[in-house]
Order: C-alpha cells, then sequence, then structure tokens
C-alpha cells in the first residue's frame, strides 16, 4: 500500500468562483504542511490531504484532510468538516 501527500490549492475566478489549481503531489506529510503554507499566502483556498491504496488494484481509501486555509468549494468544505 502506498500513502500519497496531495495539495490542492483554488483561484477565485472572476465571477468570484473558485477554480481548482493543478494539484501538487508532496513527498511526504512534513511537505505538504510546508506547500500549504506557502500557497495559504497566495490563494483563495488551500487544502492538503492524503490518501492510501493501491495503485495495481485501484484501491484507495478515502482521503484524509490533512489541513485547510481559507475558501473552499462546498465538498471539500465538507470533507474537511
Amino acid at each position: 500500500m502506498i500513502t500519497y501527500f496531495v495539495v490542492q490549492s483554488f483561484t477565485r475566478g472572476k465571477r468570484g468562483a473558485l477554480l481548482p489549481d493543478i494539484p501538487i503531489q508532496a513527498t511526504d506529510q512534513a511537505h505538504a504542511f510546508r506547500m500549504l503554507d506557502r500557497l495559504a499566502a497566495q490563494k483563495a483556498g488551500v487544502v492538503a490531504f492524503s490518501r492510501s491504496g493501491d495503485p495495481a488494484t485501484g484501491e484507495y481509501t478515502d482521503a484524509v484532510i490533512l489541513g485547510t486555509y481559507g475558501d473552499l468549494p462546498d465538498e471539500a468544505a465538507e470533507m474537511a468538516a
């Protein structure tokens, strides 16, 4: 089983909608937290999460939210609650 650490940031569009940026894979949890802190100063919202699974079978656990900052789309905010 492999654990992936991902940081997803969001930019506010011209009409106010939150638009997802390209997700960034972190090397580990500490790296994900550093990226979360760095992007928090630049983006409307940021969420860092991990997900474990087996790429060979395609079976993965639900995402575990590591941290959030700012405004998030409803589905991301619900996961973080």
